[in-house]
């Protein structure tokens, strides 16, 4: 019982981080974003990678601008080319699975066997015992969650807010729409590959199907979450990702 409930933890707080980019673009943003499949393998292609090269610190924000790249690519083709955001989020899940096949060394799986990871390394400092992948993952999310509320408190996170709830106000007001999207989606998508990055260390692995159905369980974690917790504001918003993601 203690495993399974470690075990829980350790997943539900590294997939809370999917859930919490879903919470951004679904319910903040209003926009059905469906680059999360293939922007979370992005993030662990991209963590594993350099991990394998000797840098497992350096891999977690390379994973993040990467997968702000992503999330750029898809505003792009929402905001400039006048793309449907599904189909938007689709053609940009489709192309990186040749980009993500690229970053693996067009290898369709990727090991970490014998190369130190963020969590081998955390282990080393004896702080939370056996417990150390549970303290780490969740001292990550919590700390990504914090990030986020308080970014979502400045006024560009209103913005972002206020763009979600009416963008024909937002641009009334002289605040771009374009902008605030493109932010918001970079942001979304940076937080899966953060996601993908970390599973893909604690793993020591990463495949390149790895990313299927993750859009689901992230949507899942927002919903189960929310009927738990209840919606209300931003705050009551990351407590719920994080008791859906690991319920």
């Amino acid at each position: 019982l203690l495993y399974i409930v470690q075990t829980a933890l350790e997943v539900g707080f590294l997939y809370a981080l999917v859930a919490m980019a879903l919470f951004l673009s679904y319910r903040i943003l209003d926009i059905a974003d469906l680059t999360t499949d293939g922007a979370f393998v992005l993030g662990a292609a991209v963590s594993v990678t350099v991990t394998a090269a000797g840098h497992p610190f350096l891999a977690i924000p390379a994973a993040m601008v990467a997968g702000a790249c992503a999330g750029f690519v898809t505003a792009f083709l929402q905001t400039r080319l006048g793309v449907p955001s599904i189909l938007a989020g689709i053609v940009t899940n489709t192309g990186l699975y040749t980009v993500n096949l690229m970053v693996m060394g067009w290898s369709s799986n990727v090991s970490l066997l014998k190369d130190d990871t963020i969590f081998s390394l955390f282990r080393t400092t004896g702080i939370g015992g056996k417990w150390y992948e549970t303290v780490l993952a969740g001292g990550v999310t919590i700390l990504m969650a914090v990030l986020l509320v308080l970014f979502l408190g400045t006024r560009l996170g209103l913005s972002i807010r206020a763009t979600g709830d009416n963008r024909d106000m937002v641009r009334a007001s002289s605040v771009n729409p374009t902008f605030t999207i493109t932010v918001g989606l970079c942001v979304s998508n940076a937080l899966t590959a953060l996601s993908g990055a970390a599973v893909g260390q604690m793993q020591k692995t990463i495949d390149i199907n790895g990313g299927t159905g993750v859009v689901v369980i992230g949507l899942a974690c927002l919903i189960i979450g929310e009927t738990v917790v209840g919606r209300g504001n931003v705050v009551r918003g990351m407590a719920a990702v994080m008791a859906g993601s690991i319920i």
